[in-house]
């Protein structure tokens, strides 16, 4: 039998903020980009009786709670208190999957044979607490799904146990919104339906749930009843993506280097948004003609956004690049990766440049990811080992502004 622990550091950033600033404990916090035009990464318990929620524009947030006080965020500091919690956890579990930048799964399994697992988490949760000051939620369960239902159901800073063989009456009264996997379209389909419970889903054949949402259905109602069968996977910090272009012909042109360094670092921004991936480390590589390679890495505030990666990037190959040197081989690497979303780049963002992104995006998963480019990367037809064909369409170019 697998015994899953599951951890959520409680409204993450704004924990942080208060951490930071004892004078906002207690008080209405929204955390984001500050211009009527943000939007808000991170809100605190108190501006969610509002209506408050992460993802809205921060101009109606402020309108919804103008009693609230609005920091513009800064994901160095968070990325910060991520790895200090992140080091805690790593020295205690024998395997931690660190999911997002305040989420964390460790599989356990076993070590009741020495001492009680359950006890020696709520010890790992009160450590975490002491050490960091920062509340943290604790879900403990036979597999993923229902400990990180338990985690959501033992907020705010608290933690849950739910002992084997009780998934089901455990989940049964919640809302199906409760159910990982189950977002704001699937919660339509299924209301419309009748279905508001979970246990509703449980009492369903699961070929009903399947004909009404497809593959995802069978998913849906395996969780609903508790089934889940998915591994923790060891986090490790050498978790990279990677590319490199060698050139048929060695090069001087320190402007096509450039470009093609844009290109890739474009290129690779959207497979770790097509994986919601972020990353926290990036690296150049330059290979000369007398074959001697060097190379240089920056740590960053985790993110996966062109416009934040692109002048690291830049600013890498200048410091590493010896003019008059001929070029075989340039590369690029994005490494230290988790999984999460754009949400950490909201403290730079705005609704705009959040949609662009979407736009591009579906764009790219149409067409290529190389179907829209910026004109900077025009001349870069080949970028390297993960190039992919634009299916017979021509790119859309974005005027290249500077960075």
């Amino acid at each position: 039998m697998r015994t899953i622990l599951h951890l959520d550091l409680d409204t993450f950033y704004v924990s942080v903020e208060r951490l930071i600033d004892s004078s906002l404990q207690q008080k209405p916090l929204l955390v984001g980009g500050i211009s009527d035009r943000g939007v808000v990464a991170a809100c605190s318990y108190e501006t969610r009786t509002f209506g408050v929620h992460s993802g809205m524009s921060m101009k109606i947030a402020k309108e919804l709670c103008p009693e609230a006080t609005v920091i513009k965020g800064n994901a160095g500091t968070y990325s910060k208190y991520s790895d200090i919690v992140t080091e805690i956890i790593k020295e205690k579990v024998p395997v931690l999957e660190k999911s997002s930048i305040d989420e964390f799964y460790a599989d356990l399994s076993g070590m009741d044979k020495f001492f009680g697992a359950y006890k020696y988490a709520s010890e790992l949760r009160q450590k975490i607490i002491s050490e960091t000051g920062l509340p943290i939620s604790l879900g403990f369960a036979q597999n993923k799904v229902v400990s990180k239902v338990a985690t959501n159901e033992a907020k705010p800073n608290n933690q849950l146990k739910i002992d084997f063989g009780k998934e089901k009456p455990f989940l049964a009264p919640l809302s199906i919104k409760k159910i990982p996997m189950v977002g704001d379209k699937t919660f339509q389909t299924l209301r419309n339906l009748g279905v508001r419970q979970v246990k509703t889903i449980q009492d369903m054949p699961v070929d009903v749930m399947q004909r009404v949402l497809g593959a995802n259905g069978l998913t849906i109602w395996k969780r609903a009843n508790g089934i889940d069968d998915t591994p923790v996977i060891g986090f490790s910090e050498r978790k990279s993506i990677s590319t490199e272009r060698t050139f048929d012909s060695d090069t001087i042109d320190v402007h096509k280097l450039r470009n093609i360094l844009v290109a890739m670092t474009e290129n690779l921004s959207y497979q770790l948004r097509r994986g919601n991936k972020l990353c926290a480390c990036v690296a150049v590589k330059i290979r000369y003609s007398d074959f001697n390679t060097y190379s240089k890495q920056l740590k960053i505030p985790y993110t996966s956004a062109d416009h934040v990666l692109i002048p690291k990037i830049l600013g890498l190959f200048e410091k590493l690049y010896q003019k008059r040197l001929l070029v075989r081989l340039i590369g690029i690497r994005f490494s230290h990766l988790v999984t999460g979303n754009y949400q950490i780049n909201l403290f730079e963002d705005n609704e705009k440049q959040l949609n662009l992104y979407k736009a591009l995006d579906h764009i790219r998963n149409q067409y290529g990811d190389r179907s829209v480019i910026r004109a900077v990367a025009m001349g870069s037809k080949t970028i390297g080992r993960m190039q992919n064909p634009f299916n017979g369409q021509p790119p859309v170019v974005l005027a290249h502004r500077k960075q």
